[in-house]
C-alpha cells in the first residue's frame, strides 16, 4: 500500500504509540496516508477506537511475527 509518511512504533507502550501517530497526523495534509509499525499487542484496539474518535479512517492493520503495520488515513 502507497502511503506519505512512516512511523516506527517498536517498542512503545500504550499510549505513546497512538501520541506519536496523533502527533504525526498533525504534521500531514488531509488525505495523506501513515504507516505506524508497533510491537504493543493493546495497538490493535487502541488504534481501531483512535480512528473512530477522531475520524482518520484506518485502512488496514495486519499482524506478521510480533509487528502490527497499520495504515492511517488522515480525514
Amino acid at each position: 500500500m502507497d502511503f506519505d509518511k512512516e512511523l516506527d512504533a517498536r517498542g512503545l507502550n500504550c499510549p505513546l504509540p497512538i501520541l506519536r501517530t496523533k502527533k504525526t497526523l498533525n504534521e500531514m495534509t488531509s488525505g495523506q496516508v501513515l504507516k505506524v509499525i508497533a510491537t504493543d499487542p493493546g495497538s490493535v484496539k487502541d488504534f481501531a477506537a483512535f480512528a473512530k474518535q477522531t475520524g482518520n479512517e484506518l485502512l488496514s492493520s495486519a499482524e506478521a511475527g510480533n509487528e502490527y503495520t497499520f495504515f492511517i488515513k488522515k480525514k
